[in-house]
């Protein structure tokens, strides 16, 4: 007797009803089954809907990376951080046991317009905090330390009438990710470059030099899908004439002169710094979103 459809490997199958463990996934990317798993993705907030039976699952949460600073023109600011990578939360290799019920997913938005990531979650079991921005000139003689995160954004660096100073980076809320690195600042000329976002598996880099930003913090490497894949990247810092390399796992490049880079979507990787320029106000780029993915044998 025929139970259900024909469902081929890695046929996707968003919308059926898993006949053996009855679960049911709303507004889903993507829900295939492959290598002896059915594999779900979220992009956006949706659920979980299991029925009758425990299940067993593995998850991957990641929250959205922090947007980069934005640099103002020399004279008035300098050289901006990176944003910091979303956290990367994951069991893979010990499955947990959920009881039939409902499972509330939320999918963190990346960082814009000088704000942290948003928060990614599988309902209460995982909780991934966003990246913090990246420090930036925020008004006329105010200037933001990096933010506070998961990962923490790159520092600010600029001048002051004695000498050359660099503001803190941000902090790691939970112990989720890395601290951003420190700008860097020359007395003379008036330019400086910021630090890059710290990423979900390694520190940001501090400022090459005064003209050049520096590196983010690499991400976190996972294979839920099958595939390796690296999540949750830093931005590199902006600067004079170069900007530091964006960290692998979507973390966005830094400006050199130019805006930031964009974090890559669904990585949760920080976006880049703005570069310093003679004449323009150079954005930071926006922190790629987070992503949630679950699995369980098929």
């Amino acid at each position: 007797m025929r139970l259900g459809p024909r469902v081929r490997p890695s046929q996707p199958i968003s919308g059926w009803l898993d006949v053996a463990r009855r679960v049911k996934a709303i507004n889903a990317a993507s829900d295939v089954i492959s290598g002896g798993y059915r594999i779900i993705t979220f992009h956006a907030d949706g659920e979980l809907l299991i029925a009758n039976y425990p299940l067993n699952i593995e998850y991957l949460v990641v929250g959205g990376g922090g947007a980069g600073g934005r640099a103002q023109r020399i004279g008035d600011g300098l050289g901006v951080g990176g944003g910091g990578g979303g956290a990367v939360l994951s069991n893979m290799g010990s499955p947990i046991t959920i009881q039939p019920g409902v499972l509330n997913v939320k999918v963190g938005a990346g960082g814009a317009a000088n704000s942290n990531g948003g928060i990614s979650s599988l309902d209460s079991i995982a909780i991934a905090l966003g990246g913090g921005v990246g420090g930036s000139h925020v008004s006329s003689g105010v200037y933001g330390a990096g933010g506070d995160g998961s990962s923490g954004g790159g520092g600010f660096s600029y001048r002051t009438g004695l000498g050359s100073e660099s503001l803190p980076v941000g902090r790691v809320l939970y112990s989720q990710g890395n601290v951003g690195g420190t700008g860097l600042t020359s007395s003379s000329p008036d330019y400086g470059s910021g630090g890059g976002g710290g990423g979900a598996g390694a520190v940001g880099g501090n400022a090459a030099s005064s003209s050049a930003g520096g590196a983010g913090g690499a991400g976190v490497a996972n294979s839920i899908t099958g595939s390796s894949v690296t999540y949750g990247g830093g931005g590199g810092g902006g600067g004079r004439l170069t900007g530091g390399a964006g960290g692998t796992g979507g973390g966005g490049a830094g400006g050199g002169n130019a805006v930031g880079s964009n974090g890559t979507a669904q990585t949760g990787g920080g976006g880049g710094g703005g570069g310093t320029s003679t004449t323009t106000v150079n954005a930071g780029g926006t922190g790629g979103s987070g992503i949630v993915i679950v699995r369980f044998t098929a």
